[in-house]
């Protein structure tokens, strides 16, 4: 489904070039749920932004659904974005002044050609994924009436609306309490394992991270670990080691007597010793 071989990708600022990614190579297969974690400014966004196509300006090869992103015009990668991947951000990105289901409906006003939907399909696709994030009752609603959980469902709503093969989640939960957490983390789990969508997912939350079937860390622009450990888990503590015996104290040396006769001769070091 995704593959990426040796991405580099560099930012240059007043002639300082500092490179980002360095060298990236990974496989997500089809319908794994997958974690992207490690520290602010490792690279894990910048990583995101060129699998989901937003950034062409890199080294490297990305292969996405058999597609080699760099061979495609801006037409052609606007159309695939639109059509193959689903975004969800940190951020909810509703428009105020139109309701639930009309930003739901929002991928169809961009959709062209074959993909071109009626506004009328549009807006009953858009009341059909409201309803599978469980939030029906809010089609006529406007956003600034929802709660931040609510708003990210709307979010997750739209990222669905053309039924993508990839969705690619910024921080997804960053701006929600634990528990609206916690339904978001159900409602990622039960997309991934009912209709196979492949979950990419950049997060610092251990709650997401423990519900991946897969956790990649990114230290400094390179991948480190692919193997699916939790991000920050403590390191194994060492096996303990025998104590080395202590060594025995050196036995005191015992100071030889010379006799009588071997003693020197006194020294005469006084006055009166010398006039003597």
């Amino acid at each position: 489904m995704i593959r990426l071989r040796g991405v580099r990708k560099s930012y240059t600022t007043n002639k300082v070039v500092n490179e980002v990614l360095k060298g990236i190579d990974l496989d997500i297969e089809a319908g794994e749920f997958v974690g992207i974690v490690g520290r602010s400014g490792s690279g894990k966004t910048t990583l995101l932004n060129i699998i989901g196509a937003l950034d062409s300006h890199y080294d490297g090869s990305v292969e996405v659904d058999g597609k080699q992103l760099r061979e495609l015009d801006d037409v052609e990668i606007s159309a695939y974005r639109n059509q193959n991947i689903g975004f969800i951000f940190q951020s909810f990105y509703l428009l105020e002044h139109m309701t639930c289901v009309e930003n739901v409906a929002l991928p169809a006003v961009f959709a062209r050609g074959e993909s071109a939907v009626p506004h009328e399909a549009a807006l009953a696709r858009a009341r059909e994924v409201m309803e599978q994030v469980e939030l029906s009752e809010k089609c006529d609603a406007l956003p600034n009436t929802l709660s931040g959980g609510q708003k990210q469902r709307i979010a997750i709503a739209r990222a669905l609306f053309n039924r993508p093969k990839v969705m690619i989640c910024d921080e997804p939960t960053g701006n929600l309490d634990v528990a609206t957490a916690q339904s978001i983390v159900a409602l990622f789990h039960r997309l991934n394992q009912e209709q196979d969508i492949t979950l990419v997912i950049v997060t610092h939350d251990r709650l997401i991270a423990g519900a991946c079937k897969r956790v990649v860390h990114i230290t400094d622009g390179r991948i480190v670990d692919g193997s699916g450990a939790l991000f920050d888990a403590a390191e194994p503590e060492p096996e303990p080691q025998p104590e080395p015996e202590p060594e025995p104290e050196p036995e005191p040396r015992a100071r030889a007597e010379r006799p009588l006769d071997d003693q020197p001769e006194p020294r005469l070091t006084s006055e009166a010793g010398l006039s003597a």
